[in-house]
């Protein structure tokens, strides 16, 4: 499954303009290639695979390196960046994140997961230095209804507090939290203005994308509301599961 990644880079809060967030800009780009390693495989199945995209969500971690079992799975990893998805083989794999060129003897977060064979997760680099470095995981379920597209908002943005989002003056996800994604909602495919609002700050921004059939849309919030790395939205498209049937 193949991502495209959009960015919506939204700027710190100044002074007494608090309640106010710009829409600055919409950039797509190609899914960032991954490299290979002897856990993944070059011809994947559902039957024995998990499939598996990382996220760096961590404001302070800086640029990383990744390592899965061991090897150096991704290189001058960067803040705001979503892989697509690869292979990897099920059962449990030490995932290392390292400061960039340190190596995995100064890792920050050392954990290991768990991955069944025919399930889709990302695991997200979360945390700052006050609260720790860690892994969060979810399962995401890469099925879409005929004629459908879905979209789903993962929550990384660790001082944001509480959002809401609405399309069509109507709020379709309410009070997500920190570490935790919303469900997915089916749409038709097309153009829509996601209005995400910041509960605690009252301060929203619209978030525009456009929904292709067969296509299930994550919108990652990540970085830091009135501070650096500042708050954006990332979005990530990946091909439905179920149109490949």
């Amino acid at each position: 499954m193949q991502a495209k990644r959009s960015f919506f880079v939204l700027p710190g809060r100044l002074s007494m303009l608090a309640g106010i967030l710009a829409f600055l800009t919409f950039i797509v780009m190609q899914g960032t290639p991954v490299s290979a390693a002897s856990h993944y495989h070059a011809t994947p199945s559902w039957h024995s695979d998990a499939f598996v995209r990382v996220v760096h969500a961590s404001p302070a971690a800086g640029t990383v390196d990744v390592f899965v079992d061991g090897s150096k799975l991704l290189n001058d990893f960067r803040f705001g960046t979503v892989t697509g998805y690869v292979a990897l083989s099920a059962g449990k794999h030490r995932i290392q994140v390292a400061p960039d060129g340190k190596g995995r003897a100064a890792s920050v977060i050392d954990e290991t997961v768990a991955v069944e064979a025919g399930v889709a997760y990302t695991v997200a680099a979360i945390g700052t230095k006050a609260s720790g470095f860690s892994l969060q995981a979810f399962v995401d379920n890469n099925r879409t209804a005929d004629g459908k597209a879905k979209v789903r908002v993962y929550h990384l943005s660790p001082n944001a507090g509480p959002v809401n989002v609405a399309v069509g003056g109507e709020t379709v996800i309410k009070g997500l939290t920190y570490r935790n994604a919303s469900d997915y909602l089916s749409v038709a495919p097309g153009s829509y203005t996601f209005k995400v609002t910041a509960i605690q700050a009252n301060a929203t921004v619209p978030v525009s994308a456009t929904l292709k059939e067969c296509t299930v849309n994550s919108v990652f919030a990540v970085g830091l509301f009135g501070g650096r790395p500042a708050l954006q939205f990332v979005l990530a498209s990946a091909r439905s599961a179920a149109c490949d049937d």
